[in-house]
């Protein structure tokens, strides 16, 4: 019985481990930062992206007006869209609001972070830390976890849903 408690009780507190080592959230005022990630980069390439989900729940908008990485000479909010069955990806400019009581999501296809200049092309596994400013929440530090390199989508083999890693299947 003391073996069978034993074994339940580490099996438990490998759990809340598991569970605190795979909690990837951050906070900025009103402004709650859930599970940055990237995907792995392709030996030589210089650009990478990065997604996450940013939930305002203040009662007034805030805006990401910029974010940093020492991984990146130079890191963009951009927005991909299709139209017309032509896709186009452009920095936003102005900064990206965050609707006061809305969730933005920053995902391929659509919003998304852009890491460019990139010395050494991110690797599944490793950790890339990150500051985004936010016009009233202020900075955060967070950190992107890298996945890999075609994401969820990576079996898509039609309709050209998945573009060198980047899904295509949510016009905007």
């Amino acid at each position: 019985m003391k073996r069978l408690l034993t074994l339940v009780t580490s099996l438990l507190f490998a759990g809340l481990i598991a569970t605190i080592s795979t909690a990837h959230d951050f906070k900025a005022g009103n402004l709650e930062i859930g599970h940055p990630h990237a995907r792995a980069m392709v030996p030589g390439a210089r650009v990478g992206g990065g997604y996450l989900k940013i939930t305002n729940t203040g009662s007034i908008d805030d805006t990401l007006i910029s974010i940093t990485s020492d991984r990146a000479k130079e890191t963009e909010v951009h927005q991909m869209s299709v139209n017309n069955g032509v896709m186009t990806m452009r920095p936003v400019t102005g900064g990206l609001t965050i609707p006061a009581g809305q969730t933005v999501e920053l995902e391929p296809g659509g919003y998304h972070i852009m890491f460019m200049g990139v010395e050494k092309p991110f690797v599944n596994g490793e950790i890339i830390k990150a500051t985004l400013t936010f016009e009233k929440a202020g900075s955060v530090d967070v950190e992107f976890a890298v996945g890999s390199a075609g994401g969820a989508r990576s079996s898509a083999t039609d309709n050209h849903t998945d573009m060198g890693g980047m899904d295509m299947s949510k016009p905007q």
